[in-house]
Order: C-alpha cells, then sequence, then structure tokens
C-alpha cells in the first residue's frame, strides 16, 4: 500500500516539541543566527509537514546538555505528567539526540522520542516518489538507526503507524546489525549505479553542448513555483517544507533564443543531516554539475541571511561553493520596497555575481533574471544554417529540434531538410549533414518595457 495514502487514514498525532537553549552558546562571540524560541518555530513547521498536531511547545534552559537524558530530570518529570494529563504521542525533539539519550527518555517519558534528524528523514521517506528518491532516504535511514539498535529490546518488536516509522519500516528495525550493514551496502552499490547512470545521462547532454543552471535553496523557498513559472513543468510547488524532492530537468528557451538546461533540485535546511547530505550526493549533482546556480531565497524571510549562509554551507560539502550565482530574492513582492534594499545588502556578499528581486508567483522580475543568465551562461554563437538528413538519420533531426530553433523544414524523397537557428556547438556536431551557413546572428538588443 502507498505510505503517503495509508499515513493520511491514520489520526494525526499528538506531539510537544521540546527545545534546547544553553547559556553557554548564548555567551560566544558570535551571535547565533536562530534564538531557540525561532528554531522551535521551524520545527513547528517540520511537525505539521510530518503530520503531527502540535499541543503544546517547551524550552530547557541549561549551561550544559545533561548526557542522560539532554534535559535536566526536572523538565522531564514536567513532560511526563505533561504525556499523562494531554495523551501525548510523541516527542519532538529540537537538537540531535544519542541513541542513550533517545532510549532513556523514551523509557521515563512513556511515549515515542523524535530528534530533529529523525524528523526530517521521515518527511523525506513521505515524499520521496521514484526509486532513486527511495534508496537514498532508506539508506539515510539505516544510517542513522543502526546505532540505535543495541538496547531497545522488546520494543524493536510494536507495530506502528506515524512519525518516525515510514521508509524501511519496523520490519527493517527487528534485523540484526549485520542483515542491516548488509542492506546499506546493497543500497550503495545501487546508488552508485544511480549515480553512473546520471554521469552518463550527463555526457549524453554534453554531447549537444547545452549550458546548465540549476536552482537551489532553502526549503520552502519558491524555488518549484520559480521552475514552473519558467519552464512550464508542472511540478509540485507547496508552502509545506520539502515539497519537491526528486529532481526535475526541462529545457528553457533565453532571450538569445538559444535552450539551456535548467534543473530543480531538493530545498536545503539548517543542520541539514549528513546521513542526507551523502545519500542524496547523486542527486545534488545535477547541481554541481551546472555551469550556473540560480540561488532562491524568501525574502520575506526574517532569516534571509541565514538561509544563505545555510545553503552556501552545503554547496560546499557537494564542492559546488565555485560556481557563480545569481542570487534570487523571491516572494518580493511581500516587501514595501519590492526588495531593492535586500539587493543592496547581498549585492557585496562575495561569489555572488548578481542579484536582483522577483516574484515567481506574480511573474515580476523574471525577464531581467532570464536576461541575467543569458549574459552569464558560456554564450554559443547562433548561425543561420541548412542542414539535410537521409531517412537514417532521426536521431540528429531530434537533436536539432531539442538544441536549436527550427525555422523550415521539408521532407523530400531521399531525406529531411532543415532550415534552423543553431548554436556553433551544434553545428560542429552535425557538421556532416551541413549545406550552408549564414553569418553569427546576435542575440536580439534588451530593451525596456518603456522603449
Amino acid at each position: 500500500m502507498n505510505s503517503n495514502l495509508s499515513r493520511r487514514n491514520l489520526p494525526r498525532e499528538r506531539a510537544v516539541l521540546v527545545g534546547l537553549d544553553l547559556a553557554r552558546a548564548s555567551s560566544q562571540d558570535q551571535p547565533r543566527t536562530y534564538t531557540a524560541s525561532e528554531s522551535l518555530d521551524e520545527l513547528r513547521e517540520l511537525a505539521a509537514t510530518s503530520g503531527a498536531e502540535v499541543v503544546h511547545s517547551a524550552i530547557q534552559h541549561l549551561h550544559a546538555p545533561n548526557a542522560a537524558t539532554l534535559i535536566g530530570a526536572g523538565k522531564v518529570e514536567e513532560l511526563a505528567l505533561l504525556r499523562e494529563a494531554e495523551e501525548i504521542d510523541v516527542f519532538l525533539f529540537d537538537v540531535d539526540l544519542s541513541p542513550t539519550q533517545q532510549r532513556n527518555l523514551e523509557r521515563r517519558l512513556g511515549a515515542k522520542v523524535i530528534d530533529r534528524t529523525q524528523l526530517i528523514l521521515d518527511i523525506f521517506a513521505s515524499r520521496a516518489q521514484t526509486r532513486e528518491g527511495k534508496l537514498q532516504v532508506e539508506l539515510a535511514q539505516l544510517d542513522y538507526l543502526l546505532p540505535r539498535l543495541a538496547g531497545h529490546g522488546v520494543e524493536m518488536s510494536r507495530l506502528g503507524g506515524g512519525i518516525g516509522t515510514r521508509g524501511p519500516g519496523e520490519t527493517q528495525l527487528e534485523t540484526d546489525r549485520r542483515k542491516i550493514a548488509r542492506r546499506m551496502r546493497k543500497l550503495e552499490a545501487d546508488l552508485e549505479s544511480v549515480r553512473r547512470g546520471r554521469g552518463v545521462q550527463r555526457a549524453k547532454r554534453a554531447s549537444v553542448p547545452l549550458a546548465t543552471a540549476a536552482l537551489v535553496g532553502y526549503t520552502n523557498a519558491g524555488k518549484s513555483t520559480l521552475f514552473n513559472t519558467l519552464t512550464q513543468a508542472g511540478v509540485l510547488a507547496d508552502s509545506r517544507l520539502f515539497a519537491t524532492l526528486d529532481p526535475t530537468v526541462r529545457a528553457l528557451t533565453l532571450p538569445s533564443r538559444r535552450k539551456v538546461l535548467l534543473s530543480d533540485t531538493v530545498g536545503f535546511i539548517r543542520n541539514l543531516p549528513v546521513s542526507l547530505v551523502k545519500a542524496f550526493r547523486a542527486t545534488l549533482e545535477e547541481a554541481a554539475g551546472a555551469g550556473i546556480l540560480v540561488h532562491v531565497v524568501d525574502a520575506s524571510s526574517e532569516h534571509a541571511a541565514a538561509h544563505v549562509t545555510h545553503v552556501n554551507e552545503v554547496l560546499k560539502e557537494i564542492d559546488a561553493g565555485d560556481i557563480p550565482q545569481v542570487l534570487v530574492l523571491n516572494k518580493s513582492d511581500l516587501l514595501p520596497d519590492g526588495g531593492k534594499s535586500m539587493e543592496r545588502r547581498f549585492a557585496a556578499e562575495p561569489g555572488i555575481e548578481f542579484c536582483l528581486s522577483v516574484s515567481a508567483l506574480a511573474g515580476t522580475g523574471l525577464a531581467e533574471l532570464l536576461a541575467q543568465l543569458d549574459r552569464m551562461l558560456p554564450y554559443d554563437p547562433l548561425r543561420r544554417v541548412h542542414f539535410h538528413f537521409p531517412h537514417d538519420a532521426a536521431q540528429q533531426v531530434n537533436t536539432v529540434h531539442v538544441a536549436a530553433q527550427v525555422l523550415r523544414r521539408e521532407y523530400t524523397q531521399d531525406g529531411c531538410d532543415i532550415e534552423a537557428v543553431a548554436p556553433a556547438s551544434v553545428i560542429r556536431l552535425l557538421a556532416p549533414y551541413l549545406t550552408g551557413e549564414s553569418a553569427e546572428i546576435r542575440p536580439p538588443v534588451e530593451r525596456s518595457p518603456a522603449q
């Protein structure tokens, strides 16, 4: 049965959010980008995305975390009483718990205890649609669960649904370490095959050299909405976190009439689990192999600057930190000045080649974005050419339709004559079929709507 369908038939779990505010962290020289309360607000969004009903939240103020339970004994007792009074199903912690801490808390609270990493993994499990996505999520979940097997005893035999049980499922938890390790090796081999397959696809795309751009950004920044607006791809655009998990690649026509490939990638988040970054490396390589990154930011968020920092940290992890970036301040229609002050603020940031404000929903600023991509992506001179293809050159005819602008097509007894405006790289690839070409065609001069 589809896990998403069965999930909707389950009652919503009643959850309590638990945050940790360390006085030691507050006294550091560099200020934190998030307060404990603001971080808990993001956890609330994650909980809602996972289908939980948040009924209460609590923040523990400590000088140092408790080695056994993370939080103090008094707070544990307070939460245990709250569980009995409010019939709480799950406690969601805004930090990563050690296996010992998680087991101790479950015993003392008498309910499920889920940390931030497991919650994110659970959301990814509900979002994965393709075989590749499911493999990546399962590998990340098993990597997380493996050190937590010891000591659970009879608890591992429990059956159930809800947060933390999607993906590999409870039967995986009942297996021993050796079987899980064997499964992980199999998943890693399958994902390596996926990486090789993606490499072959990229090589095929490179044989018809098209410039590539990738959308990256913090989750819920509006990447998929922008992607749909630019390419009419029709991918899922949802206000929930991680609405898009599996990558999508579509052709995009720039003002110069040349075509480039644009990919939509999974959204990043603060403290993205290392296991997820590792498992999704095959997917994230779409961004690492791009000629330019379109870094989409939710300009209406008060944490926009922190989001940019977190995304850049992940880009460095996947060896994409040196790729030129266009910083797109999305949802700028929600700002009083249309995002102009934020443009000036970010324009001076290192690594940002260009910064502009847009609204993917309203469609404003997109013409300027396309023009800037046209200027920044490697230029492939256009020429007006004539090709003649024999009947057995159907693949080459398709190449012309994919990578050039066909002006005229005529079928004859011995093949197909095509007149097109094509990039020089495509002309070189199809040189054996070339029957004539004209001088280079310059991109049209950009004009403002007022001209």
